[in-house]
């Protein structure tokens, strides 16, 4: 749909412009990207301008809407911990704050940030060498050596480790100061976070704005992360390796990008615990046994990658990581004792470093830094300790700073003093600095632009080739206009970086050439980890079907009060007390519903707060709502292996079982939630059987299901087809299973014990019986891997076996509470023996085998 109509006139044009301009003005002391010195727009930004003048506001809406729809189906999301609330208690979770207009730099300009960025990632790497190998720099007095093993980020166990220092991924935060120059603020070379989000931002604006990439010739990001991808590959010693993402958790603040990265790239997303060490390499623990990892894109920081020679604390790493590294049998990026240079102590160091290493001056300088642990430098900082900004020498240094530098003029006069005297007693622990006015960069704001500060975050990797520079990064932008830091916290915008071209851009993508694209059909390797998750997926959606399909049994009998069927109010305390005996809702007194007169209406009430709690509280763990929390943060795990129309619709299910505070909701509208949400479950279902390939995390998926659903079905045929069952309780049955159809094209008479039983147990042709699921349960554990050479048939192979022969050989005439509680407890079994077989490795005598390392 087009959302531009003809092209405007000069004159709306021009109202427009002055429309977006009215009231831009650029703060004193410092540069604006948008306006120059003599009041014009810079001629850089003249195209985007004169594009959005082509748009009406009412148009510009609908562009911004588009970037935001896109953002929100997608889940872009990072972490605040801290920021907590009752639903996330863990850390706040919040959607991406995009800001709708880039930051826009030429490429003549963009070639010297690019120059700049490549030589400090060269510097550092070389510097890095030099550090965990002969420690020339030291030796010769260019670097003292408390600035290295100050650091808590140098790793004695490293030295002399091939590629204990490797920098394969740098990124440098820069500022612009007053006089235009840009200077770098901060280098991260640890774990470097803001890659996919740089990506998420391009492909926001672009579903925003597709036609003004193509106007303005803007460089794409594609060729970055195929040299970074190329320079992992490089890295292994083998022609096809495995590549592994190693991530803290579905906790960390950047998971979101961990998993978008993982699946964009190619790579396997892994935790600590799917990894494993045996015979000095590293392996991953999936479904069909160890297979060896070549190389990990570590997340963690590098300390916590071996709680054995490292930080014996940590329940992120591997056991033996840094053995395998010395033997060089796994190549880390960054390599683990990377972060030493990412130190503050270092900055005032490094001019003259490059001048040593690399026999050239730098490009882009740092920001003026003094480290407090010498007694001259000390002094510079205490005499002008007013106008400096203190931050700590180390990470976790400590000191009071939280990790973040202050400015010394903006503290109460004892707060002063304290940090003084801190400084004084512990210098090595401080750097100071010059403050840093930011320049500023323009957003939109009530309908028209206004100036922010912004850093810079610019990214370089190592690539066959050399270091390559992407040509563009994500600019982070203050809501606060004398803004002095800026980090990724409240109130802080991201922005996507244009980096404009003066000729056509080459369109370039991720994919091999035609010629090259080995033909393959099987997805790759899933993880235990992966599988669990997915089987837990499957079992938990599943339970929240069950409890829609119990809310809406049980609503629609209230609803439609059959005053002439006796048997009517047993069933509706019967549908009650299951929905207290799963948990979904709390009991109360009067559960023994009545139907009729008004010493019922309390009765009745109470069972409609009961449906009500199963549909919405979060509180109560068997609930639609708790379930459903469960599937999404159990599928959040596992990102990386879900589409968007999936994800999406995780998030449609949490707002339809959201109940807003203070809402009450009558018979008929809570009915209606619950069948709306059931529509939206069978759209989950139609995604997973018509979109996803038929391999083995598909078939974990499926498992679950089955077994959820198996286990379901027999508690409600316990719950209501016993021998002296109503005919009511049959159809409330028949209504669960949802074979109501089914069951009235066969038969012409009302519901019968046998024939439901038949229906609902044992017929393998009805997808809702348990007999189907077992049928396919059969068919699906045969195709799973198995780790014997032995011959002899695995635990959850047996067991499904004597499960589909007891099913096929039963007879509904003979079922009876205890042969249907012995199908549930056999489909328990398998559950069980599934998840011994494949979500834990090592616990027996089969997962402990290594048959099968690759």
């Amino acid at each position: 749909m087009a959302l531009q109509g003809r092209s405007p006139s000069a004159r709306t044009r021009t109202e427009r412009r002055n429309a977006l301009l009215a009231g831009y003005r650029p703060l004193p002391g410092v540069r604006d990207e948008l306006i120059g010195p003599d009041g014009q727009v810079r001629a850089h930004w003249e195209p985007f301008l004169s594009e959005w003048c082509a748009f009406s506001p009412d148009e510009l809406n609908q562009r911004f809407g588009l970037a935001d729809r896109h953002v929100n189906d997608t889940g872009v999301s990072y972490r605040v911990h801290g920021d907590q609330d009752e639903h996330d208690p863990a850390g706040g979770e919040r959607a991406w704050p995009l800001s709708h207009v880039p930051l826009v730099i030429p490429g003549s300009e963009w070639e010297t940030i690019a120059a700049g960025v490549a030589q400090r990632a060269q510097l550092l790497s070389t510097l890095l060498d030099d550090i965990y190998g002969p420690g020339e720099m030291i030796a010769n007095g260019l670097l003292p050596a408390s600035v290295v093993t100050g650091s808590p980020d140098y790793l004695r166990p490293l030295h002399g480790a091939p590629g204990g220092g490797a920098l394969q991924l740098y990124a440098a935060d820069l500022g612009r100061g007053p006089d235009g120059r840009w200077w770098i603020l901060g280098d991260r070379t640890q774990a470097p976070s803001g890659t996919g989000y740089a990506l998420e931002n391009r492909l926001a604006l672009s579903r925003a704005f597709p036609d003004m990439f193509r106007t303005m010739n803007i460089e794409r990001l594609a060729t970055f992360f195929q040299g970074f991808r190329a320079g992992l590959v490089a890295r292994s010693k083998r022609v096809e390796p495995r590549i592994c993402l190693l991530t803290p958790g579905p906790l960390n603040e950047s998971y979101f990008e961990q998993t978008y990265l993982a699946r964009y790239l190619g790579f396997l997303l892994v935790e600590g615990g799917d990894l494993v060490m045996r015979e000095g390499r590293v392996h991953v623990r999936t479904i069909a046994g160890l297979k060896r990892a070549d190389v990990i894109w570590r997340r963690i920081d590098g300390d916590f990658a071996d709680p054995l020679e490292l930080n014996a604390r940590s329940a992120l790493g591997v056991a033996g990581l840094v053995q395998a590294v010395r033997k060089g049998s796994v190549h880390i990026a960054n390599g683990l004792g990377s972060g030493v240079v990412e130190a503050r102590a270092l900055m005032g160091f490094l001019p003259a470093l490059g001048e040593k290493l690399l026999g050239e001056k730098m490009i882009l300088p740092n920001v003026a830094t003094w480290w407090c642990g010498q007694p001259r430098e000390r002094a510079a900082v205490l005499n002008r300790f007013d106008e400096m900004s203190i931050a700590p020498a180390f990470r976790s240094a400590g000191g009071g700073l939280d990790g973040g530098p202050v400015v010394v003029a903006d503290l109460p006069a004892a707060e002063r003093d304290a940090l003084r005297q801190r400084v004084e007693a512990r210098g090595m622990d401080y750097v100071g600095q010059e403050v840093v006015r930011l320049s500023t960069t323009p957003v939109f704001q009530n309908g028209r632009l206004q100036p922010r500060p912004m850093t810079l975050r610019v990214f370089a990797a190592a690539t066959p080739d050399g270091w390559k520079v992407m040509p563009g990064g994500f600019c982070r932008i203050s809501d606060e206009p004398d803004a002095r830091a800026v980090s990724m916290r409240s109130g802080v915008r991201s922005s996507d970086v244009w980096v404009t071209s003066d000729a056509p851009v080459e369109q370039v993508s991720l994919l091999p050439t035609p010629d090259r694209i080995p033909i393959r059909r099987i997805t790759g390797t899933l993880p235990s980890r992966a599988a669990d998750n997915l089987f837990w997926l499957g079992r938990y959606l599943e339970r929240t079907e069950a409890t829609l399909r119990l809310v809406r049994a049980l609503l629609g009998r209230l609803i439609d009060a059959d005053v002439t069927n006796p048997a009517r109010p047993e069933t509706v305390r019967r549908l009650a007390n299951l929905l207290v005996a799963w948990g979904a809702a709390p009991s109360g007194k009067g559960s023994g519903t009545r139907i009729r007169g008004a010493s019922a209406t309390g009765k009745v009430s109470s069972a409609l707060a009961q449906a009500t709690a199963a549909l919405y509280d979060a509180g109560e763990y068997g609930s639609a709502r708790a379930n459903i929390g469960e599937a999404r943060r159990t599928a959040s795990v596992i990102r990386e292996r879900l589409s968007i129309d999936a994800w999406r619709l995780f998030g449609d299910l949490q707002r339809q079982l959201t109940l807003e505070a203070g809402a009450k909701s009558s018979e008929g509208e809570v009915y209606e939630v619950a069948d709306r949400a059931l529509k939206t479950l069978a759209a989950f279902s139609g995604l997973s059987q018509e979109n996803m390939v038929r391999g083995p995390g598909w078939r974990f998926l499926d498992i679950g299901r089955r077994i959820e659903r198996g286990i379901a079905t027999c508690r409600f045929a316990r719950h209501f087809a016993e021998a002296s069952a109503p005919s009511d309780g049959l159809d409330a049955l028949l209504d669960l299973t949802d074979s109501q159809i089914t069951y009235r094209s066969r038969y012409m008479i009302g519901a019968s014990l046998q024939p439901v039983l038949d229906l609902v147990m044992l017929d393998p042709y009805n997808p809702r019986s348990v007999a189907f699921q077992i049928d396919r349960l059969d068919t699906e554990i045969r195709d799973l891997p198995s780790v014997t050479e032995d011959g002899m048939l695995e635990a959850p192979r047996r067991l499904i076996l004597k499960l589909a022969a007891e099913c096929r050989t039963s007879e509904a005439s003979r079922l009876d509470r205890a042969s249907i509680l012995l199908f549930e407890q056999l489909l328990m079994g398998v559950s069980s023996a599934i998840a011994d077989r494949y979500f834990l490795q090592n616990s027996g005598p089969e997962g402990s085998r290594l048959t099968g390392i690759a």
